[in-house]
């Protein structure tokens, strides 16, 4: 069962404790995933198809109690190269016209399908809590959100921009941003903050899945978190190396010109200490001289060696 599975059969679930909001919840889901027809001498049907068992369910029971209209889920199965079921429930003439009229897609009873309303209707949404549902039967309609152990996505797609867009200004209104664009004939509003998906998550009530999303997350941002840690010390060690091998090579080069031992004292200690612990830090470089010497002034005098080896490089190139 995919993440998007797991937190549609949560919220399909969740209780039905209102009428009102109830109402809201099932005019998302008839604009999300509804189908309208006419079947001629003015009849009409509306039919809602998923391959989601829990969401058939759960339209079955909206239907009921918000609407007291009972029907029937029929199943068929998909002509996909894996045959999954396909449950659809239908309402049909009388019922399915009052129903278009109760969820405010239609507006007069003309039913000029050129004047179905399919954005958000806002006279539903009358308070916090039908609006909280009309987010969540949008998700179950047209929503998804990946895998938070891949990545940090979520979705709804629509045919229709109006719907689109009020997804979009419904969500903002919770401070949770998403940004509509066109794609594969589709308008598709979409959400990669994890924390605003965790938001929303929490928003439509599927309360087992933001402890998952978040659980996941935790464990993803430790991992980074150590995998920064390692890229540094990775870094700094390479550095350390680098620098190292051409302090070594500069020494190298005083020795060739039987200039090593013509340094000043604590220029030549330094250099025998480098030739000997190749690998050793600055630091632990100025701990080994007597006196001590600090990280800075162990640095300064390298520099002050490679400076007068490349001198030498330079006398011998001009063959002087």
């Amino acid at each position: 069962m995919t993440f998007s599975s797991k937190i549609k059969d949560e919220l399909s679930r969740s209780e039905i404790t209102d009428k009102t909001a109830a109402r809201a919840e099932t005019a998302a889901l008839v604009r999300t995933m509804g189908y309208i027809s006419f079947k001629g001498f003015s009849r009409m049907e509306v039919e809602f198809s998923t391959e989601n068992a829990a969401v058939a369910r759960r339209i079955f029971k909206l239907l009921k109690i918000a609407f007291e209209i009972s029907t029937q889920v029929s199943v068929e199965k998909t002509n996909r190269l894996k045959k999954h079921n396909n449950y659809i429930i239908r309402i049909e003439d009388k019922l399915a016209k009052q129903f278009l009229l109760d969820t405010r897609v239609a507006q007069k009873e003309d039913f000029n399908i050129m004047s179905f309303d399919y954005g958000v209707p806002d006279e539903l949404l009358t308070n916090d809590l039908c609006r909280r549902s009309y987010i969540k039967g949008s998700f179950m309609g047209c929503g998804s959100i990946s895998d938070p152990e891949k990545s940090y996505h979520a979705e709804f797609v629509s045919s229709r921009e109006e719907q689109s867009r009020g997804i979009c200004n419904l969500l903002e209104s919770y401070g949770i941003t998403g940004k509509t664009i066109y794609r594969k004939n589709n308008y598709v509003t979409y959400i990669k903050e994890s924390e605003q998906i965790s938001d929303l998550l929490a928003l439509m009530g599927a309360n087992n899945a933001v402890l998952d999303f978040e659980n996941v997350r935790a464990v993803k941002e430790t991992r980074n978190q150590i995998n920064r840690v390692i890229n540094c010390e990775t870094a700094n060690l390479d550095k350390i190396v680098d620098t190292s091998m051409r302090q070594i090579n500069s020494i190298k080069v005083l020795k060739k010109h039987k200039a090593i031992d013509k340094l000043p004292d604590h220029l030549r200690e330094l250099a025998y200490l480098r030739l000997k612990h190749s690998n050793a830090s600055l630091k632990e470089l100025g701990e080994m001289l007597n006196p001590p010497l600090g990280k800075s002034g162990v640095n300064h005098r390298l520099r002050k060696i490679e400076e007068i080896a490349e001198d030498l490089l330079e006398h011998e190139k001009r063959g002087v």
